[in-house]
């Protein structure tokens, strides 16, 4: 049972259904980029389904955190990183 709020319960599984769109529809390229950011967000998103405080905002800083802490290992070319933050962006739209 998830002890988080409803709406960021929804906002996961809403967010979760894209990837999965994305990993079953996209080109090869999209398919790297979802992997990738996918991976992030299962690291990120787990814990917070079983705080009872976590919020939507949560999850966006997490993944920001995760993110910058990658790019910053030189995870990703440039290009790269730019595709998995505008993917984010679009997942949060």
């Amino acid at each position: 049972m998830h002890a988080a709020p409803q709406s960021l319960i929804d906002e996961i599984t809403k967010i979760e259904a894209q990837l999965d769109d994305v990993v079953n529809h996209g080109s090869d390229d999209d398919l790297f980029i979802a992997s990738y950011l996918q991976g992030h967000f299962m690291v990120v998103a787990r814990p917070l389904e079983v705080e009872t405080d976590a919020s939507v905002e949560d999850l966006d800083e997490g993944m920001r955190k995760s993110f910058t802490t990658a790019f910053r290992n030189r995870e990703l070319e440039e290009a790269d990183q730019d595709k998995v933050l505008a993917l984010w962006q679009r997942l949060r739209g």
